[in-house]
């Protein structure tokens, strides 16, 4: 199964291409969706709608991997990123590509073994099970990678697990 692992935001999408097979975690291609800050938003949506479709092609993925949002701060913020993340799915929709969310605390659990772990264990771990000889940066693609690994394991979990591919 490939999997691809997206922390949505509007400057900064992570992204992580991961394939999941006999149990093990193959990093494919990892790195960042960057939009620049002084054009307006709706080319930001543009290049970010562009930059995921694009990924989609090129590895043919089996399952979108998203974080759900939570912010209690600032509700600006959170409307910006969900309009990006709203892009993000209908990037995903348009090449029938199944998505799951995902919270941190099941991110977390699912990297860790637990729910509460600090965002340095976090990555750490998801450079051990990818193998890597460094943490990604920045830290938006580290969180997709880990994202990859929480849903390779939900799907084991589930029985939906394709390993023929």
């Amino acid at each position: 199964m490939i999997i691809l692992g997206i922390d949505p935001g509007y400057a900064i999408i992570g992204y992580g291409v991961v394939k999941y097979e006999n149990y093990k975690f193959i990093p494919l291609e990892y790195g960042a969706v960057t939009t620049p800050a002084k054009i307006d938003f709706s080319s930001r949506l543009e290049m970010i709608f562009k930059g995921i479709t694009s990924i989609i092609e090129k590895h043919n993925p089996d399952a979108l991997a998203i974080e759900k949002l939570f912010f209690n701060t600032n509700t600006t913020t959170a409307i910006d990123v969900a309009q990006a993340r709203g892009v993000i799915m209908l990037a995903a929709k348009m090449k029938n590509l199944p998505a799951y969310e995902y919270t941190p605390l099941q991110v977390k659990q699912s990297v860790t073994g637990y729910g509460r772990a600090q965002k340095a264990q976090v990555m750490e771990m998801t450079r051990q099970m990818l193998s890597l000889k460094s943490v990604p940066k920045p830290d938006d693609t580290a969180d997709a990678l880990a994202l990859t690994i929480c849903h390779g394991y939900n799907a084991t979990m589930l029985g939906k697990l394709n390993f023929g591919r």
